[in-house]
Parts: C-alpha cells; sequence; structure tokens
C-alpha cells in the first residue's frame, strides 16, 4: 500500500507539484491542494508579517493546510475531492460537516478562514478564478469546455463535473490549482455565523479541529469587539453590546455595534459596497477583512462585483460561498450567501473537505 501511495503521489506531482493524495481513515483517497503558512502581508492585507488565522488552530500555527482541488462527493458517509464527477448536493450544514469529520482527526469542512484565505491569495496574485455561474460557462466567456453533469428542463446546463473546466476556473490559473470556486454550487464553510445579524464566528481556524463544535448552541462561537478586534462571549440575542453586526440600509449592507433594524428578507450587495460606521474600529475591520467580510482595496471593481448576502432576521443563519450556476457576475471566490438556515438542503449546494496536521496538546 505505502509504495502505491507514493508512487501516486509522484506521478501527480509531476504533473501538479503542490498537489498531494491524501488517504482517510477507510484508506480512501482525495486529490489535495497544499497550501503552505502566510502572512498578512502575503495576502495583500498591508505590512503586517503575522501568520494568517487560517494557520492557527487551537492557538498553534500550523505550516501548511490542505484544500479538497475538487467540490466533493460522498461516498459512504464520508467527503472526497475526486475529478470528472458530479459534486454532492442537497446535502444540509451539519452532514456536510460529518462527512468530513468522520473521515479521521484533521479532516474539515472547509472553514471560512480557509475560504477567505483562498479568495485573498487569488486577488493579490491577480488570478481571480472564473466557473460555471452561467449555465455552463463564466458570464465573461463566450465557451464553455467543461463537462454537463445536469440539465436543467429548458435544456441548460446547471452543474459540470469537478474539474473540467479551462484553466481559468483554476484559482491559481495552472492545472496544480483548486477548481470551481467560483459558481457550479455554492459551499457550506464552517466556522462563521450571523445570530441575528451578529457576525459570530469561531477563532482563528478552530473550526478546522473536529473536536470544537460547531453546533448552535456551542460555547464556543464567539461575537467581535467592534473596538478592539477581539473575539467575546455573545450574549446569545444578537444584541450583545459593542459587538459588530450587519444592518441592510441604503441598498447596502453596514457593519455596526447598533443592533439591524427590523426587516422582512435578505439582501445582497457588492462586497465593494460594504461599509462600517463610526462604531467600528480599525482593529474590528482587521478581523472582517481576513475573513473577507469587508473590503481592504477601496479600487472600483477590485472585488470582481462578487455579491456578499446576509439575512438580518433570523437567530442562525449559516454561509455557503463561491455561487452557482446562475449567479452570474454576483457569484465568485469573495461571493458570501449567509441566509441559509443549517438544515437547508437543495441542489444548488455542495462542499469541499479540507486537512490540517493538528497540532499536538
Amino acid at each position: 500500500m505505502a509504495a502505491n501511495f507514493d508512487l501516486s503521489n509522484l506521478a501527480l506531482k509531476a504533473v501538479c507539484p503542490n498537489n498531494e493524495i491524501l488517504y482517510d481513515d477507510k484508506g480512501l483517497p482525495s486529490v489535495m491542494v497544499k497550501i503552505p503558512k502566510l502572512t498578512y502581508a502575503q495576502l495583500g492585507l498591508g505590512s503586517s508579517q503575522a501568520t494568517h488565522p487560517a494557520f492557527i488552530v487551537n492557538g498553534q500555527e500550523v505550516d501548511a493546510i490542505y484544500i479538497s482541488k475538487y467540490q466533493n462527493i460522498v461516498h459512504n458517509g464520508r467527503a472526497y475531492s475526486l475529478p470528472g464527477q458530479d459534486p454532492k448536493t442537497s446535502i444540509n450544514f451539519d452532514t456536510a460537516l460529518k462527512a468530513c469529520t468522520d473521515k479521521g482527526a484533521g479532516w474539515h469542512l472547509m472553514s471560512r478562514a480557509e475560504w477567505a484565505l483562498l479568495a485573498l491569495w487569488c486577488k493579490n496574485n491577480g488570478t481571480m478564478p472564473k466557473g460555471n455561474n452561467n449555465y455552463g460557462k463564466d458570464h465573461s466567456e463566450s465557451n464553455y469546455i467543461a463537462i454537463p453533469t445536469l440539465r436543467e428542463a429548458d435544456g441548460k446546463i446547471n452543474r459540470v463535473a469537478t474539474g473540467t473546466g479551462p484553466l481559468t476556473w483554476s484559482h491559481d490559473g495552472t492545472p496544480s490549482g483548486i477548481w470551481d470556486l467560483n459558481g457550479n454550487v455554492f459551499e457550506w464553510v464552517g466556522g462563521l455565523r450571523t445570530v441575528y445579524g451578529e457576525i459570530q464566528v469561531l477563532a482563528n481556524n478552530n473550526a478546522a479541529d473536529g473536536e470544537n463544535p460547531q453546533t448552535a448552541a456551542s460555547t464556543l462561537w464567539k461575537a467581535i469587539n467592534a473596538s478592539t478586534g477581539e473575539l467575546v462571549t455573545p450574549q446569545g440575542d444578537g444584541r450583545t453590546a459593542g459587538t459588530v453586526k450587519a444592518s441592510w440600509g441604503s441598498g447596502k449592507w453596514t457593519y455596526t455595534t447598533n443592533a439591524p433594524a427590523e426587516d422582512t428578507t435578505y439582501h445582497g450587495c457588492t462586497l465593494e459596497s460594504v461599509e462600517c460606521d463610526g462604531t467600528i474600529g480599525d482593529a474590528a475591520k482587521f478581523v472582517l477583512q481576513a475573513l473577507g467580510l469587508f473590503k481592504y482595496d477601496a479600487t472600483a471593481g477590485a472585488y470582481g462585483g462578487d455579491y456578499i448576502y446576509m439575512d438580518v432576521t433570523q437567530a442562525e443563519r449559516s454561509f455557503n460561498c463561491g455561487g452557482n450556476c446562475y449567479y452570474g457576475a454576483s457569484a465568485g471566490v469573495f461571493c458570501a450567501d449567509g441566509h441559509s438556515s443549517r438544515s437547508r438542503a437543495d441542489g444548488g449546494i455542495g462542499f469541499r473537505s479540507a486537512f490540517v496536521q493538528l497540532p499536538s496538546a
């Protein structure tokens, strides 16, 4: 088995040097992309040499994380990253989470910290990926190459097989990259939610440890102090004093410490149009920027028109990212949709597993 493992990885690395085949506790493979530890500065977030939170698990830094190269399928209740597959959909948040953590220690549902890391890297390196966001092709491309796996009743392409699009659909524009972060299907992410509009997270990338619960009642969920950026224990109703909350008005989301105005539905706007009012300090803004929830670059069009959606009317709303086959220009690696309950399961939402070598205590 070890010889086959080595030969498989050698063959893969001959074409994709940063790719590895990782095996789970059942001995079954997933194709993963290794992302070495990066600082804020390396991601275009100022000059800080501090490590991005995606590489901090349970208070300790890790040297790398491994992201599924492809949107996942499910086999015998476990998640797998394989090429040329119809990605698993109609799966709710908790089931997707379990399909990842059941693979063994270090396996987890891709976290928002990890997703933001990739988005920031793509932007900083000028490789914002395209994808299946316009019925089989990207809204900005005239042709599609990907292999259809599902069609609409009118014949339009819905989903496509994982990794079968052109190189522009890879996060780094090469065969070594991560595919389909833009479109095809939305993807559940862990470690981020809203409670009546209050932004809540698991600290750093603690969502990468399956032993850290992400249940609705978990005490690991923390709110963000709007002045210091520190994580604080929320009071549970989205009204914690002095924490970051999202409020809708004048056609855009604004982060504020004030309780969101009563609303009746969810809304979306481009990430670049999201604002912070005067109650949000620079430290809190930086936390939001590191999570890809607030702009760092004020240049028009810097985030490709990608949208952020939220719902401030509910006790808990989870996030899925990237867009699907009909989101057009609003889809993309910075697209985040935070209006779904954790029980939602439909054909437009899938997921992606990730792996980290958990630090010893």
